[in-house]
Parts: structure tokens; C-alpha cells; sequence
């Protein structure tokens, strides 16, 4: 079975299993990918808030192909989760995540972990410049945030792929592969998504290539607590994050304008190639303005919305009205 019909035959049985609850998804989804987690994902599903920004949440969970009782006790803990049967990688796990989240109707898509690593509290504070229209995407940072790691070889790697992302894009990145994110949902089926581990850097580069508004804001990374690191050894891990870095960036390169760095742009700093509107406000809320020609801010996407299945899932739109909501600073703990 190909990666696509993995897809279309998990997203089938999470709107047949999950109903009404799957396809009305509330403002925002909290997508996490889970290998062998079943000691604690229940705990990083509680510790989610109900709310965000004043917008609920829902937890949306994909089984990775895991062998032990993380669907089970995810699912106990309130989450709606995908259980597919093959192991794919965290990439494949969170592409289909995105999918289930843009189909169940959800405006804004935050992701997290499943092994605790990232502090809750702080996606109040990656999912405000989205919801106040600042930004299209935001990661967290633990170069302008804080890491309780010591190993100097994974600190280097995050600083020397950063400055290579920075380098190739041409835009200052200070953490390329920081889990906690937030960003509208739509942007996730505009942009090519294919690698099916280490998409961290993918998602990130091909947001950038499309012109999104891409923020960066501090974050913390904890020392993991229970069970171990997917990643692999650091030599490994470093080098094939290295050739999704660098095969990513050519794809992008020659998607916009072969045979140079970039696509052109207009007087107003929009590239010549966008085909973006900006959303018309709805009442009481704050109008979505015009991408500033800053260094981390530029236009909205320029390629279609995602394609549809053959799964019978609802269908989802890349322009569908996206006005962010006025900012409430409010945020419960999941109930």
C-alpha cells in the first residue's frame, strides 16, 4: 500500500470512527505525532490547554505504526486519534495530522510532541501573532528561549543548521527544528510536504519559499523523562537532516524561479508570482493586513489548495476565510 492510500484509509476511519467530533473541529488543533508513547502520552494530553488564545482546542492525535497502547490511552485521555497501522516516520505521521486537522474544519494547527519535551503554557505565546494576523507561521526557539539539554553535539547541529537554513533562505532562523509550533492551517496543503521523517526543516523552508509570514518566538525544550529518543544516533541523525535541508531548498529553488535564488517582486515587496488575497475582516474582528517586505514577513502562498481524496473525508479548501479571532488572553488546562 502506497504512502497515499496509508493516508486516505486512516483519514477514513478517523471520520467514520470519530463522527461529528472529527468533522466540526473547534478553532484549534493540537496535532501530535506518536511513536511507542504510551507511558506518556496521557500525560502531555492532559497538560493541553482547553483553550488557546480564547479559541478552543482539540487534541489530534496519529499512532505511528505503534506497537504498544499509545492509540488506547490516547483516546482515554480525550484525545481523537488516527491509529495507522504502518510505521512511516514523524513527517508522514504529521502530514496526515495536518490533513485530518485542515478536513475537521480547524483554522489554526498547533503542533507538539509526545514525550513532554515542550511546555504547554508556551503555545499561548507561539499561537498569538497567528491569531492576531501578524504571522502565517511561528516557531518556538530555544536559541532565544532556553534548552535543558547538554549534549554540545545536538546544540551545534541546531546552530549550524539553522545558519544553513538562514544562508539558503535568506532569512535570519534561529532553531530549524523546534516541535513546538503554530500556524494557519491552510498553509500545511499549500506547501509540497513528502519527507516522511525530519519534515521539521521541509515544512519550515518550503513555508519560507512560498512567502509566508514566518515568526520566530522564545520557547524552552525539556530533558525528555520517559522512555527514549526516536531521532537515532547524532551522526545519522545530522545527516540526513542535512539532506532534507539541502534537498528541500533546491526543490523550492526551482519550483520559484529556475535558474535563481528567488522570485521576483513587485514595488509593495509582493513577489510577482503571488496569487494570495488578503481576507476580508469579519465584524469585531481585526482586519488581516498586507505582508510588510520585512525579513521574516513576506505575501501569502502561491500555489493551489491541497488536492482531494478518494477516502470520502470532507474536503478541504487552502482559501477558505482565515480572520483571526480578537486576542484573549485566556487559557484553561484541558478538563
Amino acid at each position: 500500500m502506497t504512502s497515499p492510500e496509508v493516508d486516505d484509509t486512516a483519514a477514513g476511519a478517523f471520520f467514520a470512527e470519530f463522527g461529528e467530533a472529527a468533522r466540526s473541529l473547534p478553532p484549534v488543533a493540537i496535532v501530535i505525532a506518536a511513536f511507542n508513547e504510551a507511558d506518556v502520552i496521557g500525560q502531555v494530553i492532559e497538560a493541553l490547554p482547553a483553550e488557546i488564545c480564547g479559541l478552543k482546542t482539540a487534541a489530534v492525535v496519529v499512532s505511528d505504526g505503534s506497537k504498544d497502547k499509545t492509540a488506547g490511552v490516547a483516546k482515554t485521555h480525550g484525545a481523537l486519534v488516527a491509529d495507522v497501522p504502518v510505521n512511516r516516520g514523524q513527517g508522514a505521521a504529521l502530514r496526515l495530522g495536518y490533513r485530518l486537522a485542515r478536513e475537521g474544519g480547524a483554522r489554526y494547527i498547533v503542533t507538539t510532541d509526545a514525550d513532554g519535551q515542550y511546555n504547554p503554557a508556551e503555545m499561548e505565546r507561539v499561537l498569538a501573532p497567528v491569531v492576531a494576523g501578524e504571522a502565517d507561521f511561528v516557531t518556538g526557539s530555544r536559541k532565544l528561549g532556553s534548552q535543558e539539554t547538554n549534549d554540545p553535539v545536538r546544540r551545534l547541529g541546531t546552530w549550524v543548521f539553522a545558519v544553513t537554513i538562514s544562508l539558503l533562505t535568506r532569512q535570519h532562523i534561529t532553531d530549524s527544528s523546534f516541535g513546538l509550533r503554530a500556524m494557519r492551517a491552510e498553509v500545511t496543503g499549500v506547501v509540497r510536504l513528502e519527507q516522511p521523517q525530519y519534515q521539521s526543516s521541509e515544512l519550515l523552508i518550503a513555508v519560507l519559499a512560498h512567502g509566508f509570514r514566518v515568526a520566530e518566538v522564545p520557547a524552552t525544550i525539556h530533558k525528555r523523562q520517559v522512555g527514549e529518543s526516536k531521532k537515532g544516533h547524532n551522526a545519522i541523525y545530522g545527516l540526513k537532516f542535512a539532506g532534507v535541508v539541502v534537498g528541500t531548498w533546491w526543490r523550492e529553488r526551482q519550483r520559484r524561479v529556475p535558474g535563481s535564488g528567488s522570485a521576483p517582486r513587485s514595488g509593495d515587496g509582493r513577489r510577482a508570482d503571488d496569487r494570495s488575497a488578503v481576507p476580508p475582516a469579519q465584524d469585531g474582528e481585526p482586519p488581516s493586513r498586507a505582508p510588510e517586505p520585512e525579513p521574516l514577513a513576506a505575501s501569502g502562498p502561491d500555489g493551489a489548495g491541497p488536492s482531494s481524496s478518494n477516502s470520502g473525508t470532507p474536503a478541504a479548501s487552502a482559501t477558505e476565510t482565515t480572520d483571526p479571532d480578537s486576542l484573549d488572553p485566556r487559557s484553561a488546562k484541558r478538563k
